[in-house]
């Protein structure tokens, strides 16, 4: 089975949310998040991670990018039991039945964005629309080593080089 994980390229998530992810944490989408919020109350750190962020499950942190990655089903039962008890303990779910059941559609629709390849790092944009959250999805490329300069390597196009 594929899930999302978080992932890190630098610290900037430590600076831009409030509270961030770890890497490697199972990760769902988490638009419902913010289905309660107005332009007014998305301001600062809560914003960005309205506008950018993946849900860890484990730190209830966010995380700008998040990866596909094969997990066995047990890690989807887990993904649910931790963002069911979140929804419970912390949000307001009248129960952990009910919590159970959102979560569990939170999860397979993050499943439904895994349904690539392995390693595949995802982006998501936010915005609020007339009906409330709407969410986009991107892959985000992976880099070319074309695209990359080396030490030994001749100078990219428009670059000075060594003389």
């Amino acid at each position: 089975m594929k899930l999302l994980r978080t992932i890190r390229f630098d610290a900037t998530d430590e600076k831009v949310f409030e509270r961030a992810a770890g890497p490697d944490e199972l990760a769902v989408a988490c638009g419902f998040l913010f289905a309660d919020d107005t332009p007014g109350t998305l301001i600062g750190k809560r914003r960005q991670a309205f506008r950018n962020g993946f849900l860890g499950l484990e730190s209830f942190g966010f995380a700008t990018f998040a990866c596909v990655a094969e997990v066995p089903l047990s890690e989807h039962a887990r993904a649910i039991e931790l963002l069911a008890y979140r929804l419970f303990a912390e949000l307001g779910a009248p129960d952990l039945e009910t919590a159970r059941a959102a979560a569990k559609g939170e999860v397979d629709f993050t499943a439904g964005l895994a349904a690539r390849p392995v390693n595949t790092v995802i982006a998501v944009e936010r915005e609020l629309g007339e009906d409330g959250v709407v969410e986009r999805f991107h892959i985000v490329p992976a880099p070319r080593e074309k695209d990359h300069a080396t030490v030994w390597g001749p100078p990219l196009p428009g670059e000075r080089g060594q003389g």
